[in-house]
């Protein structure tokens, strides 16, 4: 009677139908892949033992007899029973597959990054199982798209691979069981609606962060003699060790200027033609550590994040920072924090659903040091303001304020007069907030004033034909408006405020003859020191990204460069552009 029930039980569910996957070997990979798709080399022989997959993407109507409490619909996408869900993490797609488990008694887990694309050729060698190409009747929007259009994402709508799967290519990506080699994110394959065709082939690779939830993730399920979970993965070290920063130099300083974004030495690193907008921190014992992207289109998928360390005096060639697989990683912030004689590095970052910069989620990890002058560690990538959305375009300059409080600007979206967002962490960075308001301009930077008020500049937004300054007295929640007296920055130039640590803040920004430095030391009411940014010597300088070729004089200095700027325990300053380091002092300002 009891089996009776469990089977009328069972019948009752909408369970996925199963299909065999037979024994076998097949070349994974791609061979001498174009650098965008580096991780598809080289290309191998794998064995696959037998094993069942679910012949759709997991749909609504089943992943609901799990999560009752799932929420159809976002942004128009998946309403009906028979779509692909979305909007399930990498842990609730494991979850799934647990209570599927119990509720069958067989064994149920996500595929492991071999078995799909084993199961997705099908016996094919072909970028795709329909061959060399996808036929545009399949498509599904596979395009880029800022503003993602609307298209069904009901399963089975098209003819099977050979061995019964539907849907291997495109729809929605899935989630597979692996970490992306030795990394934190986890292996997604098959691509999606709203994604260049390229991304759907049978080899390409991509990867997410493991919390992340997006209109484009979905997953399917394997039935094998192995249970669903899957081990995690440790911190990973940099490799660094720390030395010492020298004491403040009491004469005026102004060092040559120095490139920083050099190619790398391992050919295996992915380098492109446009390398932008940079962020930069001192490390404690000595060395800088500078981030930027690298990238052939900044609303592109095959961006990455680059960092190079600078140590006795000169910059190591770029290696990798940190790239979530195949998802758009425009903004990046760093920011060294320091309690007596503990620190830590705490590193932001915008990650994309998909190739534009609108869409990103905000995330943040830690740069710990495991033992006093041992090597640092990097803890796993998480998101701390998990939607892909508009106000989660990272700016470099985060700070911390008297009270503890970290604030992190980011765009308010895509648009050159979209302003400012504000999220604030008032633990340490654990939980973070948006303050729902808007400061004037794009790309602002920030600092607190000595009454504990906020003052912000930012570029566009302009107000009676010169650059915004906004202030709040309520931590960021709400903002007045005023002109500065600078001139508002345009394409190609993104603006430094900062408190320096002797005091008086500090502005650099772009005038009619290039990059200049200003004081104030009355909070910003005035700023009686303005200085162009050169110390008169005649050189011809690249600045990279959408500056290029410049002469830098007497009279003139970098014209156009998104600059970012730490100062470190020794007094220097060091403010970067898009390609180019400059070292000066306090001293050397004011002289």
């Amino acid at each position: 009677m009891l089996t009776l029930l469990l089977s009328l039980a069972l019948q009752a569910l909408p369970l996925p139908r199963m299909v065999d996957i037979p024994a076998g070997r097949f070349w994974m990979g791609t061979y001498n892949p174009p650098m965008e798709d580096w991780d598809e080399a080289p290309r191998r022989e794998v064995k696959v033992d037998a094993f069942r997959m679910s012949a759709t993407e997991i749909t609504n109507a089943q992943y609901e007899a799990f999560d009752p409490t799932h929420k159809r619909g976002e942004q128009g996408f998946s309403t009906g029973d028979d779509e692909a869900v979305i909007m399930v993490s990498w842990d609730d797609a494991m979850a799934y597959c647990r209570w599927l488990s119990e509720q069958t008694g067989k064994h149920y887990r996500l595929p492991t990054e071999e078995e799909w694309e084993y199961a997705c050729r099908a016996g094919t060698t072909t970028a795709y199982y329909t061959g060399d190409a996808f036929p545009e009747s399949q498509w599904k929007v596979q395009k880029n798209t800022r503003d993602k259009e609307h298209v069904s994402l009901q399963v089975a709508q098209f003819e099977p691979n050979a061995w019964g799967l539907y849907d291997m290519h495109g729809n929605v990506e899935e989630w597979c069981a692996d970490y992306y080699g030795d990394t934190e994110f986890r292996v997604v394959r098959g691509g999606s609606h709203n994604t260049p065709v390229r991304y759907l082939r049978s080899a390409n690779r991509s990867g997410s962060v493991q919390a992340d939830r997006s209109v484009l993730l979905g997953f399917r399920v394997v039935e094998s003699n192995q249970g669903p979970d899957v081990i995690g993965g440790p911190l990973r070290s940099d490799g660094r060790t720390r030395g010492r920063w020298g004491r403040p130099a009491r004469e005026p300083v102004f060092l040559e200027p120095l490139p920083y974004v050099i190619e790398p030495e391992d050919a295996h690193t992915p380098f492109y033609a446009h390398n932008h907008q940079p962020a930069v921190t001192w490390v404690p014992g000595g060395e800088l550590l500078a981030i930027w992207f690298s990238t052939d289109a900044e609303a592109g998928r095959e961006m990455v994040v680059l960092q190079s360390s600078f140590q006795d005096g000169k910059w190591s060639p770029a290696r990798l920072f940190c790239k979530v697989p195949d998802r758009n990683m425009t903004g990046s912030a760093l920011l060294t924090r320091t309690a007596g004689r503990r620190s830590e590095i705490l590193h932001f970052q915008g990650v994309g659903d998909a190739g534009e910069w609108k869409d990103l989620a905000l995330a943040m990890r830690r740069r710990l040091s495991v033992r006093r002058h041992g090597p640092w560690m990097w803890t796993d990538l998480r998101y701390i303001e998990p939607e892909h959305r508009v106000r989660h375009q990272v700016i470099a300059g985060p700070i911390v304020t008297k009270d503890g409080r970290i604030l992190l600007c980011c765009d308010a979206g895509p648009d050159g007069e979209a302003g400012t967002s504000l999220h604030v962490s008032k633990d340490g960075g654990k939980t973070w907030e948006d303050t729902g308001s808007t400061i004037a301009g794009i790309h602002a930077g920030i600092v607190e004033r000595k009454d504990g008020s906020l003052m912000a500049f930012g570029r566009g937004n302009a107000i009676d034909g010169h650059m915004p300054c906004s202030i709040s007295y309520d931590g960021g929640y709400t903002w007045t408006y005023s002109a500065t007296e600078f001139p508002p920055i345009g394409s190609g130039q993104r603006l430094v405020l900062k408190r320096l640590q002797e005091g008086p803040i500090m502005l650099c920004s772009f005038g009619e003859n290039g990059l200049f430095v200003a004081l104030s030391y009355d909070e910003g009411a005035t700023w009686p020191v303005k200085k162009l940014l050169t110390d008169g010597k005649t050189r011809v300088l690249d600045g990279g990204a959408w500056t290029g070729t410049f002469t830098m004089d007497a009279t003139h200095a970098e014209p156009k460069g998104y600059l970012a700027c730490t100062q470190s325990p020794d007094g220097m300053i060091h403010l970067l552009s898009s390609r180019v380091h400059y070292r000066f002092n306090l001293r050397w300002i004011e002289k």
